[in-house]
């Protein structure tokens, strides 16, 4: 009797909880606690209905190719919306979260990494410190999106703000980046990755080579090469799309040394991307990236049952659909007024500045003539 009470005081504090006030490691730990024990049934039926699916799609690609290109082109686009959702199996079994058991996860993570064509432990390394780091404006660099500030940009000579808004455009982020990243940048270790990870990465180019080989010579190399193209440029440029907004959006939290908070970096600097039904299922509801950063080890099947359990996560803005198109324009974190802008509003702030200076300028010359 006692401990339902306690939780009740908990829940009307959190339900009263003062906007802007801060969240502790104690208000939220054990709420997050009771969803991160995997489930069996849970998991295995995900990997039934997704990688299920994604075979029998390759099946009916095979079949569609002597009806027409443009059904196989069609059902390549719906095998890339599956690539998401297992790219998201293998991000859980990455954390370790998919299954209880060790062994499980690792075993399909390496068959996820194989179809979405990225190393199981390479990435798993470079991605624990994204955790570690996110929304932490001294730490960035790694796992995460090039995001600069209002004033290094400026600072910046000519040829780094090219190179820096040629990495924003959306064509090169959504489209190229994507393209390259799975494709080539996933092929090679980086040079800081210890000997597992970098053996993680040749063990895994041998097993896609393998894949291409037998695919390739079911499909026909150059409709197998085609297909894959498509599915792959369809999951890459979904997933980043995904990464990107829910890192850079309005509200986004970017913070430096001490003032940064785990929680507060989790609550306010990744989003609720709350997405239609069909588009949440194929994204594996990872638009909960609060909850999911706030614990990495809640599996993805288990972070909107986390998310609606308590009051506590009621305060966090969800980021619609439609909304979520703005993020396009979000190119800088500008640590004056702590909010993403765009290139446009800096130079609009440059204008400005420059026309005041000249005013002041004017009015010196004119004080002078005058004396």
């Amino acid at each position: 009797m006692r401990s339902h009470a306690s939780s009740d005081r908990s829940a009307a504090e959190g339900a009263t909880r003062p906007a802007g006030a801060r969240i502790g490691v104690a208000d939220w730990k054990s709420v997050v606690l009771q969803f991160q024990e995997p489930s069996v049934w849970r998991a295995t039926w995900q990997l039934v209905n997704t990688l299920g699916g994604y075979a029998a799609l390759w099946a009916l690609m095979y079949w569609s190719l002597s009806i027409s290109w443009w059904l196989t082109a069609g059902l390549a686009v719906l095998a890339g919306g599956l690539v998401v959702r297992i790219f998201i199996i293998f991000h859980d079994c990455g954390h370790g979260s998919f299954f209880k058991s060790r062994v499980a996860n690792d075993i399909f993570g390496f068959i996820c990494g194989m179809l979405t064509f990225t190393p199981y432990y390479h990435w798993r390394w470079e991605h624990s410190l994204h955790h570690a780091t996110s929304g932490d404006l001294d730490r960035r660099g790694t796992g995460d999106v090039w995001t600069m500030t209002v004033q290094e940009y400026l600072e910046s000579s000519r040829w780094r703000r090219f190179a820096y808004r040629l990495a924003r455009n959306p064509i090169v982020l959504f489209v190229l980046a994507p393209a390259f990243l799975f494709l080539i940048r996933e092929r090679f270790p980086s040079p800081s990755a210890n000997t597992r990870e970098r053996h993680s990465v040749w063990a895994m180019n041998a097993a896609i080579a393998a894949m291409v080989l037998i695919l390739g010579s079911v499909f026909g190399f150059k409709a197998y090469v085609l297909i894959q193209l498509m599915v792959t440029m369809v999951a890459g440029a979904a997933g980043v799309w995904m990464f990107y907004v829910q890192h850079q959006f309005d509200g986004a939290y970017w913070e430096r040394g001490d003032a940064w908070d785990y929680t507060e970096a989790a609550l306010q600097g990744s989003s609720f991307y709350r997405l239609p039904r069909i588009l949440q299922w194929f994204t594996g509801n990872i638009g909960f990236h609060h909850i999911h950063h706030l614990s990495p080890r809640i599996p993805n099947y288990n972070l909107e049952r986390c998310h609606k359990s308590h009051p506590i996560f009621e305060g966090v803005k969800p980021l619609t659909l439609l909304r979520s198109f703005k993020a396009i324009d979000y190119h800088l974190w500008d640590e004056e007024h702590r909010q993403l802008v765009s290139f446009r509003h800096v130079r609009r702030q440059r204008k400005k500045a420059r026309a005041a200076t000249r005013g002041d300028t004017h009015r010196s010359a004119s004080r002078n003539d005058a004396g």
